[in-house]
C-alpha cells in the first residue's frame, strides 16, 4: 500500500477494503488527515484538551470496530465525523460542558444584526441579504502565520454550533450535505450559522487587515 505522503486519500471503496484487511498505512493516513480537524470538533464539546484526544481515540476505536458494518449510505468521512460526534457529545454531558443543541441555537440568533437578513416581504425571507465579502489574502508567510492565529482565536470565540460548522465547511473542507449530515441539522440552518460564523470571524478581523493594508 502506498503512503500517502501527498495528504490525498483513494476512494472509498478502497479505503474501506485497507480497513477491513488490517492495512496500517491506510489507518495511518485517514489519522493524519482527519484528527486534527476531529480535535477540532471533539474540543467544542469536552471541557479539556485532553477529553477530546480521549474522544478521538475512541471515536478511531469505534470506527475499528465498526469498519465490517459500514455499508456506504454516506462517505467514510461522513460515518467517521458521526462517531466523533456522537462520542463527544455523552463525553460532554457527563462533565456537564455541552450546551443543549436547541439552546445553544437560541442564543446564536441575536449575534449578527437582524437588519442583515432579508424580511418577511421579500423574497427569501430570514436568508442573508448580502454574502460576506471574500477575505483578503495577505502576502509573506510571517503575516499569513498571524493571519492563521488571529482566525484560529476568532474561531474559538464563536458559539459552540457556529465554530463546528465553519470548522467542517472551512477548515475541514466537508461539504454542506456533509455537515448536514455529521451534525443532523437543515440546510438552512446549516447556511444560516455558516454565514454567522464566517461573517463574525471577518468581523474581528477587519482592523487587522486594514492595518496590514496601510503602507508601513
Amino acid at each position: 500500500m502506498e503512503s500517502f505522503t501527498d495528504g490525498t486519500l483513494p476512494s472509498d471503496d478502497v479505503v474501506v477494503a485497507a480497513l477491513r484487511a488490517g492495512d496500517e498505512a491506510m489507518f495511518t493516513a485517514l489519522l493524519d488527515t482527519w484528527s486534527r480537524g476531529m480535535l477540532w470538533l471533539a474540543r467544542a464539546h469536552v471541557s479539556t484538551n485532553d477529553s477530546a484526544e480521549e474522544v478521538v481515540q475512541d471515536t478511531w476505536l469505534a470506527v475499528i470496530r465498526g469498519i465490517e458494518g459500514f455499508e456506504g449510505r454516506s462517505s467514510v468521512k461522513t460515518w467517521v465525523y458521526r462517531i466523533l460526534v456522537n462520542t463527544a457529545r455523552k463525553r460532554g454531558v457527563r462533565e456537564n460542558r455541552t450546551v443543549p443543541w436547541s439552546s445553544a441555537f437560541e442564543r446564536e440568533r441575536q449575534t449578527v444584526d437582524r437588519s442583515c437578513f432579508q424580511g418577511a416581504g421579500d423574497l427569501f425571507p430570514g436568508q442573508w441579504k448580502d454574502f460576506p465579502a471574500a477575505w483578503p489574502t495577505p502576502e509573506g508567510e510571517v503575516l499569513a502565520a498571524e493571519v492563521r492565529g488571529r482566525i484560529a482565536a476568532a474561531l474559538a470565540e464563536l458559539p459552540i454550533r457556529q465554530r463546528i460548522v465553519i470548522t467542517l465547511r472551512d477548515v475541514e473542507g466537508c461539504t454542506s450535505e456533509e455537515v448536514c449530515e455529521i451534525l443532523e441539522i437543515s440546510a438552512a440552518n446549516q447556511r444560516v450559522l455558516l454565514h454567522r460564523a464566517r461573517t463574525a470571524v471577518r468581523g474581528r478581523l477587519e482592523d487587522y487587515f486594514e492595518t496590514a493594508r496601510r503602507p508601513a
